[in-house]
């Protein structure tokens, strides 16, 4: 096996807790300024307003949707709707297609409201399902910079969508504000217009409260916001011509035990967290090595690779993979590289991606760890 690969920085690094060593192992906001007084009554409003018994449901408002200016108005979604299993479904299939579409691009995305504000993330998205490059700035730090940046992104979607009759529902200022309803219209945009392989859940809706400010006074209004239809309608759209394009979607993905776990059975996932830390802890302790937290001793991928060797019964040459890795880039290839272990010791290809486990997803942990006990539950 070579050494391991001289990597580029990650795209977008990963804050983590500086790793222990190996040795120790053996051991987006407003630019608005108002006054003190000001911004407390403005907030008062606030309450008074949301707090209105004409208004179904109390919401609760961050300071900052309070400091409006006169016939200024700001959306947010009700904290209902957020936890409804629909909307929830819609953001986690939307986040998982994001990440498998730029997994070679080292970007991993966990929120859509941060990560894609600033139109980072949505230039290398549009550029690979267009198969284009942009003519923007890698980086940009300055609210300004983002913004130019987030234009030019927009107006490359919008050249595509308008043609084939796409109302736009989005534009920078939302995007770059956070706006979530605004990012989600977007998105299922971009995968509807793509045909990308993933069934988006139908007749997701959510209740959305408007915010306006009226001769210095707060207004509420509650709408409903419709994010996604049915499965034929999403599954076709009538280009410029009036020709209508039947898009086959697939099926979705094949859930597995631990989605069960996680979704219908949580109370005993703590059991199988015991169970994989004294499986894994009777073949690492021959190394005087413990584990006591699976997805975060496991997140850099040493304790992976040294767990291969033990089972398979091999010394693992240390210059294959990073004893103290320090970069997301590093964790990536040694957890990369444990999993061309397990496959080169018969077992499949794990499900969980290297990015994953490297950014303590513990199902994903979990996912792998329990393969391995599978085939070498009764090994000594």
């Amino acid at each position: 096996m070579s050494a391991a690969p001289v990597r580029s920085p990650t795209l977008r690094p990963h804050r983590m807790k500086k790793e222990e060593s190996f040795l120790g192992k053996l051991g987006g906001t407003l630019a608005r300024k108002k006054k003190a007084k000001e911004v407390s009554d403005l907030q008062e409003e606030g309450k008074n307003a949301i707090n209105a018994p004409m208004n179904p449901s109390a919401v609760d408002i961050h300071p900052e949707d309070t400091l409006l200016e006169e016939n200024e108005e700001r959306t947010m979604i009700d904290p209902n709707s957020k936890e409804d299993p629909k909307f929830k479904e819609l953001i986690k299939v939307l986040i998982d297609w994001i990440n498998d579409v730029l997994v070679e691009e080292r970007i991993i995305v966990k929120q859509l409201e941060e990560d894609l504000y600033d139109g980072q993330v949505l230039q290398k998205l549009l550029e690979k399902l267009a198969d284009r490059k942009l003519n923007v700035a890698e980086v940009t730090q300055s609210e300004i910079g983002q913004k130019q940046k987030l234009q030019t992104v927009l107006e490359a979607v919008h050249d595509l969508l308008r043609p084939h009759g796409w109302t736009i529902k989005w534009n920078v200022d939302s995007i770059h504000g956070k706006n979530l309803i605004s990012i989600l219209h977007l998105l299922v945009a971009l995968a509807m217009h793509f045909r990308a392989p993933i069934r988006l859940p139908e007749h997701v809706s959510v209740q959305v409260v408007v915010v306006r400010k009226r001769e210095g006074l707060l207004q509420t209004t509650h709408v409903s916001e419709e994010l996604t239809t049915t499965t034929e309608e999403a599954a076709s759209h009538t280009c410029a011509v009036g020709i209508v394009l039947i898009v086959i979607l697939p099926p979705e993905p094949e859930r597995d035990a631990f989605d069960t776990l996680f979704d219908h059975a949580p109370d005993k996932l703590s059991v199988v967290k015991k169970s994989l830390i004294t499986f894994v802890n009777k073949h690492l302790n021959k190394l005087n090595l413990e584990v006591t937290e699976l997805e975060t001793q496991f997140a850099d991928g040493v304790y992976l690779v040294l767990l291969m060797g033990l089972l398979e019964d091999y010394f693992v040459p240390l210059h294959n993979f990073y004893l103290t890795p320090e970069s997301f880039d590093q964790k990536v290839h040694n957890v990369s590289f444990a999993f061309e272990l397990m496959q080169d010791g018969g077992l499949k290809k794990p499900k969980a991606r290297p990015e994953d486990v490297v950014n303590l997803d513990l199902k994903s942990t979990l996912r792998v760890l329990y393969n391995l006990f599978t085939k070498y539950k009764n090994i000594e």
